[in-house]
């Protein structure tokens, strides 16, 4: 258990990592489209989608690999006022909702981003299914995500707010 949790920790530690490059290639693409803009007035089109490029993408790998279920903006005061055993009815029945619609998106999805190999973007070629691809890898990591948080909770161990999903 000691070395699953060491190896988890190091993969979390890389999720970060690719994330501030990403972070980065978006800073320094959007510094050079602001320079070449309006400092040699010659307008570049290659930075502006590649500053969208890293939005997706940070956006959809943060929200799987990066940002922890108690950092996840929600509602949950209903969640908060009710007792343990309730709490515990809403977090298996909010998963089995979550993981029968990701679930049953997945295959249209995926036909989706296969599809999209037949087109490129205007400035980079980037082909759209490998842009696309993130979506897939977010969908697998939401699906994984809330079949730990069912079987959590089938065993009985639900935090008092989703916030001490970590802590514990």
């Amino acid at each position: 258990m000691k070395r699953s949790r060491r190896v988890g920790s190091w993969l979390h530690r890389r999720a970060d990592d690719i994330a501030s490059i990403m972070l980065a290639v978006m800073f320094i693409a959007f510094i050079c489209q602001v320079v070449f803009r309006y400092l040699l007035n010659l307008p570049v089109g290659w930075a502006s989608e590649l500053s969208i490029v890293m939005w997706l993408w940070l956006v959809l790998w943060g929200a799987a690999f990066v940002v922890p279920e108690k950092d996840e903006i929600r509602f949950d005061i209903l969640y908060t006022s009710v007792r343990p055993g309730v709490r515990r009815i809403m977090v298996i029945l909010s998963s089995l909702a979550l993981l029968f619609l990701y679930g049953y998106s997945l295959p249209a999805t995926w036909d989706f981003v296969t599809f999209m190999k037949v087109t490129k973007t205007s400035y980079l070629d980037i082909r759209y299914d490998h842009l696309f691809s993130i979506f897939v890898v977010f969908v697998v990591a939401v699906l994984i995500r809330y079949v730990y948080l069912l079987v959590q909770a089938i065993r009985g161990h639900v935090p008092d707010t989703m916030m001490d999903e970590v802590e514990e």
